[in-house]
């Protein structure tokens, strides 16, 4: 807001530079021109470099996505993988195929609750 003799007024703020040849380069000449350029780069490195991580932070949620559906199986099998004598599913006929099927239970409800949060 600015004073007036009429009373206050509203004006606009405007952060870009306006150059009218003759008026505002009379001080400082073709400097001026520089400096209004250079802040247009820095302006346009600064957008660009916004998008860049935008895009990056999204790789890596789908990653780390993709990484805790793939922890389960991997938890699971290695489990599996020790091999251990007394383990009460080795006497059980159906052990196996219901720990596969639970595994990929598991996996597809991550996979579709990540998917909704919009992480794959």
């Amino acid at each position: 807001m600015k004073m007036t003799a009429r009373g206050p007024v509203v004006i606009e703020v405007n952060d870009n530079p306006n150059i009218d040849a003759g008026n505002e380069d009379s001080v400082l000449g073709n400097d001026m021109y520089r400096i209004v350029l250079r802040d247009l780069v820095r302006r346009l490195d600064n957008a660009h470099g916004a998008q860049v991580t935008i895009r990056q932070n999204e790789v890596v949620k789908r990653l780390a996505g993709w990484g805790a559906i793939l922890a389960v199986p991997t938890m699971v099998f290695s489990l599996y993988g020790m091999n251990f004598d007394v383990m009460p599913e080795l006497k059980w006929r159906w052990s196996y195929p219901t720990v596969m099927l639970g595994i990929v239970a598991v996996s597809a409800y991550l996979h579709r609750r990540l998917k909704r949060a919009a992480w794959l």
